[in-house]
């Protein structure tokens, strides 16, 4: 299948400088990037955000708001799971990948107990990467310091952007081939 990412109009102009003052700008930043040419579902979840954090979105606070943003983005732009819950992360993974009309081969049949018995969340992850790197996309997960894994969903040409935009917000992301 063809990189689908020039379907998409030039968000360079939407993106703004990630300016170290502006917290809350960095965080529609980091939304614009994991909703990729869906201004309005980003918009949406910032205002989601910004409601559940009392209208202050402030990444240097704390990691109150990163929470926060992971329950916004649950199963809309983002996933969190248990780190043994392989059926929710294929879910998931699933559902954020229809947003593309991309579906994720996963190496076998996912019903198949012998098949399935092999696979744990890390090994899921990476084939999913590798899977929507084939299409123009990037799966990324961040270090939730916890017994589970989260992440996001971006275009493939945003890779260095995420980087370091994560790195100014204080968030630690790897793509999905090197799971936390």
């Amino acid at each position: 299948m063809p990189d689908n990412s020039a379907d998409y109009e030039n968000d360079e102009g939407l993106l703004a400088d990630f300016d170290e003052d502006d917290g809350a700008a960095r965080v529609w930043n980091l939304l614009w990037l994991i909703n990729p040419g869906d201004e309005d579902a980003a918009l949406a979840q910032f205002d989601a955000l910004r409601e559940s954090l009392g209208d202050e979105v402030d990444p240097e606070a704390g990691d109150d708001w990163l929470w926060a943003l992971c329950e916004v983005i649950d199963w809309r732009a983002g996933f969190r799971v248990d780190w043994k819950d392989t059926a929710s992360f294929v879910t998931a993974i699933e559902e954020l990948s229809a947003r593309w009309n991309l579906r994720i081969d996963w190496g076998g049949d996912l019903d198949d107990e012998d098949f399935a018995a092999e696979l744990d969340v890390p090994a899921l992850m990476s084939t999913a990467h590798d899977r929507l790197r084939e299409h123009g996309y990037t799966l990324w997960n961040w270090n939730t310091g916890e017994d589970s894994y989260a992440g996001w969903i971006a275009l493939s040409r945003d890779d260095e952007a995420m980087l370091a935009l994560c790195s100014l917000l204080g968030v630690e992301v790897r793509p999905g081939s090197d799971p936390f």
